[in-house]
């Protein structure tokens, strides 16, 4: 079952970020009613942005979950991102020596405006929002995040997919002087992911920014990652600098590393173990219990008539 946040909660009665770097804080808030007849937004927020651009977002409600949020200081210093080391500390400690300012996105393949776009002309004209979203990694472990982003879609569609645009590809950005991890040969650089042009285009996936109201750190993906809530964490991609809409299925970098164990799809299914171990429980960081996974990570009412008639555990 689904929860989602008030949106009626008053702006005062929101914690402070500052909290969250010291303890948990449990929001716990009232389930409503049908997602359709929900607010999206409660007010405006600003906070700390890129370069002169402020992050001006709105406290959303839609799709947003009611769960405790993993403390700030796990969620930034507990990463994957393998061009800092393989470990889950290494990003934190050897990040901050990537360059974000200024950063751009090649846009090409199907579209009808291919071009080079600095982060504030794709920033800009979108309305911000934050949202707490699940996160789930494919090793057993999860977290709760408020991001703050805006959907993928709206920005696909301002470069005007041709027909022939069926899959979208992402691109991570590749600088070994100072992602010390692609000096190492553990994957193919750089790192690529995709998406089915559905999945691109459906409302949950966003671009983020931010998340406990400030710009991105760069060991979550600095200054803009994907998210996708009902997938694995790998396949929101990170400090993306290319997107490129496609007719074929691109190949992402853990299936052409591991194609035993990494599908395209990638989405959650506590059914379908990796070959290595269960995923049929997961630890939130924080806490000392382990749960059950729920399906496409709790998003099934969302997002499972996109994968009606599929067998899922050949898709994975």
């Amino acid at each position: 079952m689904r929860h989602f946040k008030d949106p009626s909660i008053k702006p005062s009665e929101i914690t402070d970020p500052e909290l969250y770097r010291q303890r948990r804080r449990f929001l716990r808030l009232a389930a409503l009613g049908p997602l359709a007849g929900m607010l999206a937004w409660t007010g405006r927020v600003s906070a700390k942005g890129y370069g002169n651009m402020p992050l001006d977002y709105s406290k959303s409600a839609v799709y947003s979950t009611d769960e405790a949020q993993t403390p700030y200081g796990d969620v930034t210093g507990y990463n994957n991102f393998y061009e800092f080391g393989t470990d889950k500390y290494s990003p934190a400690e050897k990040a901050g020596q990537m360059t974000t300012d200024p950063w751009s996105v090649v846009v090409e393949g199907e579209v009808a405006r291919p071009g080079t776009y600095a982060l504030e002309d794709i920033l800009k004209p979108h309305a911000l929002e934050e949202r707490i979203y699940r996160l789930r990694c494919v090793e057993g472990w999860s977290m709760v995040i408020p991001w703050i982003g805006f959907p993928l879609g709206n920005l696909l569609k301002r470069f005007e997919p041709t027909s022939k645009a069926r899959y979208v590809e992402f691109t991570t950005l590749n600088r070994p002087e100072e992602m010390p991890g692609l000096r190492r040969g553990v994957l193919d650089w750089p790192y690529t992911e995709g998406l089915r042009m559905d999945e691109a285009m459906h409302p949950l996936t966003i671009l983020a920014a931010g998340l406990y109201g400030e710009v991105l750190p760069n060991q979550n993906g600095a200054p803009l990652r994907l998210v996708v809530p009902w997938k694995y964490g790998f396949k929101s991609i990170k400090s993306i600098v290319r997107i490129r809409l496609v007719e074929e299925p691109p190949l992402n970098t853990w299936q052409q590393s591991a194609s035993n164990e990494y599908g395209f799809y990638a989405n959650v299914n506590p059914e379908v173990d990796h070959p290595r171990w269960s995923q049929a429980r997961e630890r939130r960081l924080g806490e000392f219990f382990k749960r059950d996974t729920l399906m496409f990570n709790g998003y099934a009412e969302q997002v499972a008539h996109l994968y009606k008639g599929m067998d899922l555990r050949k898709f994975f």
